[in-house]
């Protein structure tokens, strides 16, 4: 038994890493839009030096922290394909570890069985958003390993409670370090620490770990936009910060915000439908309706039988999701921004379905073990067959070019070598996905072509005024670089 015990963790890990590998070589090689706006861009500009020369080919998202985009930005340029995308894909899989842990935290490891535990791991594995992210650049399914590490961690801290507390908001202040969306989840962490013992102590250990983790991941950018444009978050809160390299109104995507609090009530049978107002692409997810129909049957269970249904540990992980959900559906309604929360439906939906049958048989009763097991696979089967994955475009896994065929395609090129820029230009030239004006900057780039922009946010101060001669060139006027259009090049 202590030795089955012991196996467990690396199982599980081993099996996270293998259904993430497995299905980003099954699902096909990621092309998203988003990847070949900025995703690519960002990590590029900063590998080689190009923020403070080029004027925002990726649009406003040139300025947003491309460290989260490296790891798929390294893997694909260094690695070849499909290796690069199922490495990718076993990282992303390692959500479900977290996902097992946590479960197992809720509903306690010698209360909950085999079977709960592997059905919340079942529900998160075929999470729409979950699925449609698995293998691609896209950070918000990368940030969720933090968030959901961090979220694990507090719900733990019952011994050495200011450490893990501590350690819990330095992964979640690092994930909002990474992508700003992500405070959400900070805010729903802090509110979440109101349902335990001694609150502002938690409060203050967890706060402080926040802000270390935020400044260690995006410190340094910040301190880089502050620098050239007096705003350390631009081009958003410009209306604050005022700066004129922008202009003094919000950058908000308004397109999926409820109008009104009976359609925000309804969001939830919207996704269960397949209506997708909260993303560009067609998706179907059951699961955000399941909890509240499930939260509402506990409760009205517990004020039928007037029994305690939910313990502490509950209250804190219901005052996390609703407090996380209410800000995201307020600020955002952006269906990808909430991968780390529908990730965690999984143990919410488990506990709540524990807990009704506990106050309908009793928490001790002959018959309670066995219903709760069969429910939670039936209701797991259920949501797995009605999800729908969202699909932000793949295709079928191609090969990398060879030493010889960069070659040949920089000669046609008529480039005089094959330096690492051009290496560059001879993948995205072989995906021929130069369609978008991040990628096609990077074409110019490396061709050494030179186009003028229509209009644009404005580079930093730094590469106007070297493109009026202020300032004098970083280098040679032939290897000088595309000063890239918006999406109209």
């Amino acid at each position: 038994m202590i030795a089955r015990k012991n196996l467990a963790v690396p199982a599980v890990i081993l099996g996270s890493l293998l259904a993430g590998a497995l299905y980003t070589w099954f699902s096909g090689e990621d092309i998203n839009w988003d990847w070949r706006n900025y995703h690519e861009y960002g990590a590029f500009a900063l590998l080689n030096g190009r923020f403070d020369v080029d004027v925002a080919p990726g649009g406003f998202q040139t300025f947003l922290n491309p460290l989260p985009y490296l790891p798929a930005y390294l893997l694909r340029h260094y690695v070849g394909a499909p290796l690069w995308g199922v490495l990718l894909g076993a990282i992303h899989g390692l959500n479900l570890a977290l996902i097992w842990w946590g479960s197992r935290t809720l509903l306690g490891t010698s209360s909950a069985s085999n079977w709960i535990i592997l059905a919340s791991v079942v529900v998160a594995a075929f999470g729409p958003m979950t699925l449609s992210e698995v293998g691609t650049s896209f950070a918000d399914i990368l940030c969720a390993l933090p968030i959901i590490a961090g979220l694990d961690l507090m719900l733990f801290a019952s011994e050495r409670r200011v450490a893990r507390l501590f350690i819990a908001g330095l992964l979640v202040g690092a994930a909002v370090g990474l992508k700003l969306t992500n405070i959400t989840f900070l805010i729903g962490a802090g509110a979440s620490l109101l349902a335990v013992g001694s609150p502002l102590g938690a409060m203050g250990a967890f706060a402080a770990g926040s802000a270390m983790g935020a400044i260690a991941t995006g410190g340094a950018w910040a301190w880089r936009l502050w620098e050239q444009f007096g705003n350390p978050v631009f081009p958003y809160f410009n209306s604050v910060f005022r700066s004129s390299e922008a202009p003094l109104a919000p950058f908000l995507d308004r397109r999926f915000r409820p109008h009104g609090v009976l359609d925000a009530a309804a969001y939830p049978f919207y996704w269960l439908i397949g209506d997708h107002r909260s993303s560009e692409w067609a998706f179907r997810d059951p699961r955000f309706a399941v909890i509240m129909v499930l939260f509402a049957m506990a409760v009205g269970a517990s004020l039928l039988r007037n029994a305690q249904v939910f313990r502490q540990r509950d209250k804190q992980f219901l005052l996390f999701f609703a407090v996380t959900y209410g800000m995201w559906l307020l600020t955002f309604s952006i269906h990808r921004y909430a991968i780390a929360l529908e990730l965690m439906t999984a143990p919410l939906i488990v506990l709540l379905l524990s807990r009704l049958i506990e106050a309908l048989y009793g928490p001790t009763g002959p018959r309670t073990s066995s219903v709760t097991d069969v429910s939670a696979v039936i209701v797991a089967l259920a949501i797995v067959i009605w999800s729908q994955s969202a699909d932000w475009s793949r295709r079928p896994w191609s090969r990398s070019l060879s030493a010889t065929g960069r070659r040949h395609l920089a000669d046609a090129c008529d480039l005089s070598d094959t330096s690492k820029a051009d290496r560059i230009r001879c993948s995205v030239a072989a995906a021929r996905l130069t369609c978008l004006p991040a990628v096609r900057y990077i074409d110019a780039y490396c061709a050494g072509r030179v186009a003028r922009p229509s209009h644009s946010l404005g580079a930093c101060p730094s590469a106007r005024r070297r493109r009026e001669g202020s300032l004098p060139s970083r280098e040679p006027a032939a290897k000088r670089p595309a000063w890239c259009l918006w999406s109209g090049v």
